[in-house]
């Protein structure tokens, strides 16, 4: 039976408060907001496994929020961010201490994308049924099956963390897993910078003001999406922003004549707001403009190969040490070496004793790859 009364959450928390660690997961939907709709809170721990109702009339959660600030409780979770996400826009906080089995997965081999199904396979040697991930998580009454479908995502997330965390623990990895857990973390992760959120499209601007009038139109479109509790597309698609700013329409009736923008807008209430910001946007000096608006710097051939080859190292690299590729660095990062900048992330602490370190005496000509026809596996051999 479902909970959904506070006294009986309360009572939960109280039990689950004197475990060392508990498993969540959530369903929502977000297909018509902004923010994300809190449907279900799913959570286990040692003995005890519920379902939490958060939709029920006069439901209080704040023993929930406690619990998940309380620093003796491990909280863990799969692919935990959007579950974070979550929780952070209804507190204010992040979840404090977590553990994220997909990351911790990758820390020991498990490809970047491992699914909780997968884990629940290889770690706990059940085959989960999947055939209700579709269901409205937000229409009352829920069927037995339906609670006892969303019940799986946490039970079985007991034995997974169990066992990967044993795994870091024995193989010294606890501080691998950590730095990762740092960013999840961190408040910033989940707080979006309407200034910042142009950088997320691809734009095909040439000239600074293009940028810088998109930029601030990105910046409205987030604080009116915010405010209305609506998605982006919703307020204005991402290929209309874009050819505003190429336009940049002084009025009404120049921005009708947008192919992206539906007649009759250009008189609406958004639509003066929109010419406002653009007027504005236009009067900025140039100082206010973002700094780096310039596009990527382009590749050479010959640093796009480069690119190439370390990207083999890296996969060399993850092989031999049984990590996903993706946590010791980036195809981004791997770019930026090419360009002959090393102010990255895989070029300090364990990532540059496992990888950096290596590409330096690669590009110091003292390490060659080989195919090695024992293993059919390209190999690392250090020159001497």
């Amino acid at each position: 039976m479902m909970i959904n009364t506070t006294e009986n959450l309360n009572k939960l928390c109280r039990k689950l408060a004197k475990l060392p660690f508990i498993t969540l997961d959530t369903e929502f939907i977000r297909e018509k907001t902004y923010y994300p709709e809190l449907c279900l809170i799913q959570i286990a721990g040692k003995g005890v496994a519920e379902v939490i109702d958060p939709l029920a009339t006069e439901m209080d959660l704040t023993a929930l929020f406690d619990l998940l600030q309380n620093p003796k409780v491990v909280k863990v979770f799969h692919a935990a961010r959007q579950d974070i996400e979550i929780f952070y826009h209804l507190t204010g906080k992040v979840p404090t201490p977590v553990f994220d089995t997909q990351v911790a997965a990758m820390v020991c081999g498990y490809d970047e994308n491992v699914g909780y199904q997968q884990l629940v396979h290889d770690l706990a040697g059940v085959a989960l049924d999947k055939s209700m991930r579709f269901t409205d998580w937000h229409h009352r009454p829920l069927t037995p099956e339906q609670e006892e479908y969303a019940l799986n995502d946490v039970t079985y997330l007991r034995d997974i963390y169990l066992a990967l965390n044993e795994k870091i623990i024995n193989s010294g990895r606890e501080e691998w897993l950590k730095e990762e857990i740092i960013i999840q973390n961190d408040p910033k992760t989940y707080d979006t910078d309407e200034n910042e959120v142009w950088r997320k499209v691809k734009i095909p601007f040439k000239r600074p003001i293009q940028t810088h009038v998109f930029a601030k139109l990105c910046a409205w479109r987030e604080k009116t999406a915010k405010a209305k509790n609506r998605p982006r597309k919703h307020i204005l698609k991402d290929d209309a922003l874009i050819e505003l700013a190429v336009l940049m329409p002084e009025n009404a009736e120049d921005m009708n004549a947008c192919r992206g923008i539906s007649g009759g807008f250009g008189k609406s209430a958004l639509g003066q707001e929109i010419l406002k910001v653009i007027q504005a946007a236009k009067k900025d000096p140039v100082e206010l403009y973002p700094k780096d608006w310039e596009k990527p710097k382009t590749l050479t051939h010959t640093q796009k190969t480069l690119v190439d080859l370390y990207h083999l190292l890296l996969m060399i690299v993850g092989a031999e040490l049984n990590v996903a590729p993706k946590i010791i660095s980036s195809t981004e990062e791997l770019k930026t070496l090419a360009l002959g900048e090393n102010n990255v992330p895989c070029m300090k602490g364990w990532r540059y004793d496992a990888f950096g370190a290596k590409v330096i005496l690669f590009k110091q000509g003292k390490l060659s790859f080989r195919y090695n026809p024992n293993t059919q596996q390209p190999e690392m051999v250090e020159v001497k």
